[in-house]
């Protein structure tokens, strides 16, 4: 089985580039208004949809949680090599566990983290302050 999310984007190139990217693989189909990648390691069916406008990110977050610490290091330098901007979170507690993870931001606003759990905790975040899970 696999994952399918829909994306409405405003530039399906600029949107290509970053996700290509993010999912270090390039789409299996491109139209003018449209893009699908199956990423096989994440069971995803991903799509971009061309829309006239978009406003802001629709949903809370997209996350990509992976196997070992070591790979969030391997997924950063990705980043880093693209030259993205990245916010990094290490030994951090939130969503009821303490995670490693660092956040990007795609073309429209649309918010994703990689991450790793290290443990399940009994509290939701560390401070009271602010949504821990952007």
């Amino acid at each position: 089985m696999n994952v399918h999310v829909g994306l409405n984007v405003t530039n399906v190139e600029e949107s290509i580039r970053f996700y290509s990217i993010l999912f270090g693989e390039e789409p299996v189909k491109i139209k003018e208004d449209y893009a699908k990648f199956l990423i096989n390691d994440l069971h995803l069916n991903f799509t971009l949809n061309a829309k006239d406008s978009v406003s802001g990110n629709q949903v809370g977050h997209f996350g990509i949680q992976v196997d070992t610490p070591e790979e969030i290091e391997q997924q950063k330098d990705r980043m880093k090599q693209a030259k993205l901007a990245m916010f990094s979170e290490e030994n951090t507690v939130c969503c009821y566990a303490r995670q490693d993870k660092f956040w990007i931001t795609d073309p429209d606003g649309n918010e994703w983290e990689f991450f790793y759990t290290w443990e399940d905790v009994e509290q939701s975040k560390e401070s009271t302050t602010g949504d821990c899970c952007l």
